[in-house]
């Protein structure tokens, strides 16, 4: 076994998973922060709906979509200038997170934006027949309703975001994904490069299992 992964460095090992576990939480935290609002204002500002605005349901659309069409590692590159003005550097976990948030909160918006558009409209019709503002109608009736909806969103978009700190690692980002272009490509070291994969592979499982749970137990189905 020692023979096996005789290029393994368990101390590296562990600093690269909490530097993508890193990565992940606060990349996770600010896409929900600024995805879930964006992706509420898309659905109200559709059609048929409490603010609908050709003008600004388009403007927002175009902007979620030439984010969400770029490739990630070109995002990357792209944002550096406003990484640096943002953070005061573009490496480690620090500067990964601009980047990561761009390209992960059009992603969510979109989710949530499809998940809303699944609450029943009579339901919506109930609630703007009492009288009730925009924001007792997103907070008691849209949000409430579309919860499982907006769970299974983020953690779609949590699994994307571990291949995302993966890739960010191509340019100094650190976590498992540097190590495994590092140690594992550049310097042909398969042992070290199937254990982070293997790492990978388990994080996303746990957190697909986690959502999964998480959407059960709030579904009232």
């Amino acid at each position: 076994m020692t023979g096996l992964l005789a290029n393994i460095d368990w101390g590296d090992i562990a600093a690269a998973t909490r530097d993508t576990l890193a990565m992940l939480a606060g990349s996770l935290l600010l896409t929900i922060i600024i995805g879930l609002p964006l992706g509420v204002a898309l659905f109200l500002t559709a059609p048929r709906q409490a603010w609908a605005s050709r003008a600004v349901h388009g403007v927002l659309s175009v902007v979620v979509n030439v984010l969400r069409s770029l490739p990630f590692i070109i995002l990357l590159i792209v944002l550096i200038p406003v990484t640096l003005a943002l953070v005061g550097t573009s490496l480690g976990v620090v500067g990964a997170i601009v980047p990561l948030v761009a390209g992960a909160a059009p992603f969510f918006a979109r989710l949530v934006e499809t998940a809303l558009r699944e609450v029943d409209r009579t339901t919506i019709e109930a609630v703007l027949a009492t009288g009730a503002t925009t924001r007792d109608l997103v907070l008691r009736a849209l949000l409430p309703e579309a919860l499982p909806g907006i769970i299974a969103a983020a953690t779609v978009t949590a699994i994307a975001l571990v291949s995302y700190t993966a890739m960010a690692g191509a340019v100094g980002a650190g976590g498992l994904g540097d190590l495994a272009i590092r140690y594992g490509y550049q310097r042909f070291q398969t042992d070290v490069m199937v254990v982070t994969v293997v790492l990978l592979i388990a994080l996303v499982q746990l957190l697909q299992m986690l959502g999964d749970r998480l959407v059960r137990r709030f579904s009232r189905r």
